[in-house]
């Protein structure tokens, strides 16, 4: 075996910054795959969706029921609050579930949505 003559082994420089990047390959090596996972939002009891009757449920009632609501917003002019939690994942099974609810000018639920990614339980 012969060494060629225009081996020269690494500077200091060089070998720094050949250690520097493996290590930022490895540190985002690793976050992608030990931290790969974001939630977002706030659990709520989603059993007690079936509760909510349009024309009645209060902003008051829903309090007793969810608690404080994670966004609060306007939609048409009327005020909107959000129940939700979003879990997202690099590898496996995002899983999201959200209740949106629409209420009149006296602060009655007029309408809401329920999505879920989530099994029945």
């Amino acid at each position: 075996m012969t060494i060629s003559r225009n081996f020269r082994p690494l500077s200091f420089r060089n070998h720094f910054l050949l250690l520097s990047c493996f290590t930022l390959c490895c540190s985002v090596l690793f976050m992608l795959f030990f931290a790969g996972c974001a939630s977002v939002g706030h659990d709520f009891n989603s059993t007690q969706v079936t509760a909510i009757k349009i024309g009645v449920t209060t902003q008051d009632n829903l309090r007793s029921m969810f608690g404080s609501p994670w966004r609060v917003g306007i939609e048409d002019g009327k005020g909107t609050w959000t129940y939700g939690k979003y879990k997202y994942r690099l590898f496996g099974q995002t899983s999201t579930k959200d209740l949106v609810i629409r209420f009149d000018d006296k602060g009655i639920v007029s309408s809401y949505t329920f999505n879920t990614t989530e099994p029945d339980k």
